[in-house]
């Protein structure tokens, strides 16, 4: 009869008996737990579970404040020095590093070499094991100095996650404080005594966790090596209705609650997100000018700034009457009742806005599926990255925002003031469209934009044909371009059509051309040196 030790009452139990018991009227892939290692940094919630555990007469092995937390509830805990035979040493760094510990998580039940080595070596099993990991990330997001970020990166906790995930076909592993209801329903629901199916989840889970803790370190040091990897790890998903279409599935990774509070409506879809993140790149623009834009598709369809949300609404929506409809809207002000009235008129899917007050929300509340963010936070992300081909490609964001002092006049005639302000509106919003893109403004209001072309001419003309279905007068309006023009066609196109000044990047090996252009007809252009493709 094969037999293990039990190092903890020091006497010899009889595997086939001892497992006879922990498996009465059990399904065969069914474990009791009889002994468990318990490391956390966080204690918060553990109680009910630790109470569940002695009530089924678990043996408890623990550390340092955990062990305390433990004894203050009254039950006996052994020590994992007494298991180790080590104190904790270097300053806490070496603690459950031993055989001892490892041996009970890692050695299988089912193989009979591993049974007899438990015995020479006097090692006992440990059917669970709940350890949580030192809070890496929330230091470095505190600011902490290098010397602090390094001490919590986890060596122990990690390697006993690590370990006990790869045995659960014996061991149930908790990694993370937020499994802790979970656990505690199913030692609830199956007496102590998880499945295969349940090890193996809470195994999965628990190498999600320490990939994730991994990924953050490397991302800490790779600040300074730039080390050519892409790494990238975010634990919360929200499964969509569906994906871009409707036979696509989709899934949102991310903490949209830390960024907005939904205050009424449906749930966001797939493609509410990648306009709501359209709209709110464009709008933080726009600080300390209040801003109103209308998007579809990720492209505006209206942008204004006006003394007032209502007023700049109003002139966003000029621009594009029947493109607003079911479009996403975003303003960077407070919405008040004056401008809700106005914006309720129209069927459309989102309003973000940092806040509203009480009266306007009760008027844009009045149908039920209408989607009101209030936006709580700025967008904190530097790069960006999307998957291609076999691949993923990643790229800073882009941050330029062309200002006054990067405009660089080429032409005899220099902008006026007001046309230099509407040179900049225009390629804040130019910046932020589909290239090919043109963009058409005046007085701090989208005109009309061609977006998304596949020739700078193609995308002039959808502007010009686009102003003037909706009234506008292009007299006195500028032009602005996402990249050079290659040719001097362009600006003779916008020159016929009353257009007075020009903003571009510059850099065509023909810029000459339309500099020349300009001058003869007496309109006014800057350079900036910047492109902005977006794609």
């Amino acid at each position: 009869m094969s037999i293990i030790f039990d190092h903890f009452s020091a006497s010899f139990v009889p595997l086939r008996e001892k497992t006879h018991f922990c498996r009465s009227n059990l399904p065969m892939s069914s474990r009791k737990i009889t002994r468990a290692l318990i490391s956390v940094f966080y204690k918060d919630n553990l109680e009910p579970i630790i109470k569940i555990l002695a009530d089924q007469g678990v043996e408890f092995v623990s550390t340092g404040g955990t062990q305390e937390f433990i004894e203050k509830l009254g039950h006996r805990v052994i020590p994992v020095e007494k298991l180790t035979g080590y104190p904790s040493i270097f300053g806490g760094r070496v603690k459950t590093l031993h055989p001892s510990v490892f041996g009970g998580i890692l050695y299988r039940r089912d193989d009979q070499s591993d049974l007899d080595q438990a015995k020479e070596f006097e090692i006992s099993p440990i059917d669970l094991v709940i350890v949580d990991l030192y809070p890496f990330e929330e230091t470095v997001a505190k600011g902490g100095n290098e010397e602090e970020i390094v001490e919590k990166i986890d060596i122990g906790g990690i390697a006993l996650i690590r370990g006990a995930a790869k045995n659960f076909k014996d061991v149930l592993i908790i990694s993370s404080r937020n499994q802790y209801d979970e656990l505690l329903q199913l030692l609830k629901a199956k007496n102590c005594a998880p499945e295969l199916s349940d090890r193996k989840r809470f195994a999965s889970l628990a190498f999600d966790v320490t990939s994730h803790y991994d990924g953050a370190i490397f991302k800490y040091f790779n600040k300074e090596q730039n080390i050519p990897s892409f790494k990238s790890s975010i634990q919360q998903g929200q499964v969509l209705r569906y994906g871009e279409n409707p036979h696509q599935t989709g899934v949102f990774f991310g903490e949209l609650d830390k960024l907005f509070e939904k205050l009424n409506g449906k749930e966001l879809s797939y493609n509410n997100l990648v306009d709501v993140d359209a709209a709110v790149n464009l709008v933080r623009e726009f600080d300390g000018e209040t801003t109103f834009a209308i998007i579809k598709h990720t492209n505006a369809c209206g942008v204004a700034i006006a003394s007032t949300v209502k007023d700049a609404y109003l002139k966003a929506f000029q621009a594009d009457t029947i493109s607003a409809f079911g479009g996403v809207l975003a303003t960077n002000a407070t919405v008040n009742l004056e401008a809700a009235e106005e914006i309720n008129k129209l069927f459309f899917e989102i309003l973000i806005a940092p806040d509203y007050s009480p009266e306007a929300l009760a008027v844009l509340k009045s149908k039920k599926n209408r989607i009101i963010l209030k936006q709580n936070q700025s967008l904190t992300e530097i790069k960006q990255f999307k998957s291609l081909l076999n691949g993923v490609i990643e790229q800073d964001i882009d941050f330029k925002t062309d200002a006054k002092e990067d405009l660089k006049v080429v032409t005899k005639l220099s902008p006026s003031p007001s046309e230099t302000q509407a040179l900049l509106f225009a390629s804040k919003i130019c910046k932020h469209t589909k290239s090919n893109t043109i963009i058409l403004a005046k007085g701090g209001q989208l005109l009309a934009s061609g977006v998304g072309q596949t020739s700078r001419v193609d995308a002039l003309n959808q502007a010009i044909e686009k102003a003037a279905t909706f009234g506008f007068d292009l007299s006195g309006a500028v032009m602005a371009s996402d990249a050079f023009f290659p040719f001097a066609d362009c600006v003779e196109i916008a020159g016929n059509h009353g257009i007075k000044a020009v903003i571009q990047p510059g850099g065509s090996i023909k810029d000459t051309d339309s500099i020349a252009y300009c001058d003869a007809h007496k309109m006014a252009m800057v350079f900036t040196g910047t492109r902005h493709f977006k794609h």
